[in-house]
């Protein structure tokens, strides 16, 4: 059995999570850490695995403290940047054990994975891109992490094929044209009755293609949250790695 600790236990992802550990037949919750709770409680004595689903203020500091007490973590709180992503690094170096291992991801829902995968293999054949999220009002970031992974794909795959930049178009004022990620527009949408969702339209004269993934409850998520575990657990993954596509056979 997979030992699994989730830290931020009390959210509604972290609650989520709790109820897919608990429903394995691989798995066993060992601690749950909601805020106020010492993070301390979680040590390899007791955890295989912790699962990290809080706020990003927070969550940078929730992976340092967990590598420095020896134990493998994965991550789905979004806001990391490669500033943090250096710090976990420079904490894996110093940390208990050689093999030990963290697994950040901007989405777990495979359908989103795959969006971005396909988004990113279509960018080279495209004059333009644009990416647009849509959320619920609740989300604590704009534009979301996922969006902002996608964005980076697709700015990649165009400079790998020596793409030349992207068109604007926009004539006077530009305010509405949302955040710019790598030369890629990324539109930010924050509406109720939505839960998580990415469009990604890349297009030509005359042609477009609409790339769509649509998550409609947090259980999406889940079975990539699982998949993560079981790898990080599996001791296949040391050190840093990111993303659910490294995961899959893509």
């Amino acid at each position: 059995m997979i030992r699994v600790s989730v830290i931020g236990a009390q959210g509604r992802m972290g609650a989520s999570v709790v109820e897919a550990v608990k429903a394995a037949d691989d798995m066993e919750v060992a601690q749950t850490i909601g805020a106020g709770d010492d993070i301390a409680a979680v040590s390899p004595a007791n955890t295989d695995v912790a699962v990290e689903f809080t706020v990003p203020s927070a969550s940078l500091g929730n992976v340092l403290s967990l590598v420095a007490q020896g134990v493998d973590v994965v991550v789905g709180t979004t806001g990391w940047t490669d500033g943090k992503m250096e710090q976990v690094k420079a904490a894996l170096a110093k940390a208990p054990r050689a093999d030990q291992a963290v697994f950040i991801a901007p989405n777990f829902a495979v359908s989103a994975v795959l969006a971005d995968v396909f988004a990113a293999r279509a960018a080279k054949y495209f004059t333009s891109a644009e990416v647009i999220e849509l959320h619920h009002p609740d989300k604590v970031d704009a534009p979301s992490g996922t969006a902002i992974h996608t964005a980076q794909a697709i700015a990649k795959a165009r400079r790998d094929a020596g793409s030349a930049p992207m068109p604007d178009g926009t004539q006077g004022e530009a305010a509405s044209r949302g955040q710019v990620v790598d030369g890629v527009h990324v539109h930010a949408v924050r509406l109720q009755g939505l839960n998580a969702h990415e469009e990604v339209l890349l297009g030509n004269t005359g042609e477009q293609l609409v790339i769509r993934a649509d998550s409609f409850e947090r259980s999406s998520f889940m079975p990539g949250v699982l998949l993560a575990v079981r790898a990080i657990a599996s001791g296949s993954h040391p050190g840093l790695s990111v993303g659910l596509d490294t995961l899959l056979d893509l």
